[in-house]
């Protein structure tokens, strides 16, 4: 789940707990783009992986022509554009935020990786 069901803004995750010792982490942790992608978008990019890329294969796993593929990893390309273009505002807000001396440098160095999907 990535969006808020009551309002649809982007949810954000506030812990994590590793598996194997149980310690648990709070904070703000930032997704990256890929898992942010609708449930179908992700479903599709993993898929395109899986082939190589390699479109008419793909089409031919799904039963589907060509061009309703391509239809559908446009919109992945759109949705992947727009997450693009809002972690860019984020990052940017961000940098501003420590500009102002209201955000902690370290804790935006580690955001802006997050969003960027590094670690």
């Amino acid at each position: 789940m990535h969006q808020c069901p009551s309002c649809r803004s982007v949810l954000e995750v506030s812990g994590l707990r590793c598996t194997a010792c149980a310690i648990e982490v709070s904070g703000r942790f930032m997704q990256c783009r890929l898992a942010r992608l609708s449930p179908d978008h992700l479903r599709l990019a993993e898929e395109l992986v899986l082939v190589g890329g390699n479109l008419k294969e793909l089409a031919k796993r799904q039963s589907l022509s060509y061009p309703t593929l391509r239809k559908r990893v446009d919109s992945l390309i759109t949705e992947l554009g727009r997450l693009r273009d809002e972690d860019r505002q984020r990052s940017d807000a961000m940098l501003a935020a420590v500009e102002r001396g209201d955000m902690d440098p370290e804790e935006a160095t580690r955001m802006i990786k997050e969003l960027n999907g590094g670690a």
